[in-house]
């Protein structure tokens, strides 16, 4: 390995970076020489590695099963989340999983969008796979990241949230009554009373009942609250006697619940059925005068940003706005009226 000057003025480089690659080359100048010299040392020292791994051809169902064994089982609705998983596998005809393109996805969208799919369930579907790839990709089980990471989701317009008036909650209990099921009516009531999910009501243990209050558990954001109740409610849960499975409060009523809505007088946005009920809390405990902060610690929520959606309905909501205004009262002596014309001499 060597740069020479030769007796014709010219530079000679001789190289051989690695046994059995030798380069020779003749330069007009020092400078053209040591350039490729360092070109030449660059390019053996970034060349692909000596022992490359396999080509990655799992399928995308195999990739799937990976992660629901060692991650999706643990989640909240596990099952539910692999059968999304697996519908998009099959409906893409399972492609090795690093060929996945931002294409194929958008094409799936597309034709379960015509079928009627809300843009929030194609929204989550998204996440799901992004979530996929992100958590193989994070523990080195694959040597890429998501193919869909540049897909962006669907823009979801903010919906008005309906909250029931007060008729309309005592209508909506007379009807629970008239159903003469005791657990439905206890679930009801718990949603109505706390801002609970339906299925955090549903759920209930006897242990989760305390000196009025209940405390929710496994709940969405997987932490676990406390809610104060009045004595009554706790009176009335107490006296019940649980017909629930494996040791719960109540059985499965949201059927029952769907039957009861349907002979009340009012109508409900589609989707908002069960959750109407946590909406009327939230809506009625800011309309009240509650603060948006105690009302997030209540409702379970992670962040102020849910939240703030029951911020409108405060008695106090953008006071400000007329309070902390422009002082314009302080152009009251300038006169607002037309200049008049001069009279003539």
């Amino acid at each position: 390995m060597a740069i020479e000057k030769l007796s014709d003025g010219r530079w000679f480089v001789d190289i051989e970076p690695v046994k059995g690659k030798r380069y020779r080359r003749k330069f007009k100048t020092k400078a053209e020489a040591l350039r490729f010299e360092t070109h030449v040392k660059a390019s053996h020292t970034h060349a692909s590695p000596w022992n490359p791994l396999p080509k990655d051809n799992r399928k995308l169902s195999e990739l799937i099963d990976l992660w629901y064994t060692q991650h999706g089982l643990h989640l909240a609705s596990p099952k539910a989340r692999k059968s999304a998983l697996d519908r998009f596998c099959m409906a893409i005809k399972n492609p090795v999983a690093r060929s996945l393109t931002p294409q194929l996805f958008l094409n799936y969208r597309n034709r379960r969008s015509l079928q009627g799919i809300s843009a929030k369930t194609l929204n989550n579907e998204l996440g799901y796979i992004n979530a996929l790839y992100g958590y193989l990709y994070r523990t080195e089980q694959i040597t890429y990241s998501s193919p869909l990471s540049k897909v962006t989701p669907i823009k979801i317009k903010e919906r008005e949230l309906s909250f029931l008036s007060d008729d309309q909650c005592k209508e909506l209990l007379q009807k629970v009554v008239e159903s003469k099921s005791k657990s439905l009516l206890l679930i009801v009531r718990i949603c109505l009373e706390t801002g609970c999910r339906w299925n955090e009501a549903q759920t209930l243990m006897p242990s989760q009942i305390g000196h009025a209050r209940i405390t929710f558990t496994d709940t969405k954001s997987g932490k676990n609250r406390t809610v104060p109740i009045s004595r009554k409610l706790e009176k009335d849960i107490r006296a019940y006697k649980p017909t629930g499975l494996n040791g719960r409060l109540f059985a499965k009523a949201i059927k029952s619940f769907y039957l009861v809505l349907d002979k009340c007088s009012f109508t409900l946005p589609a989707g908002q059925a069960a959750h109407v009920l946590r909406h009327t809390y939230a809506s009625h405990f800011m309309m009240n005068g509650g603060d948006i902060l105690t009302l997030q610690r209540i409702l379970g929520h992670s962040t102020i940003t849910l939240t703030m959606r029951y911020s409108h309905l405060s008695p106090d909501h953008l006071q400000g706005a007329v309070k902390y205004q422009p002082k314009i009262n302080a152009f009251d002596t300038f006169s607002t009226r037309a200049p008049q014309k001069a009279k003539s001499p």
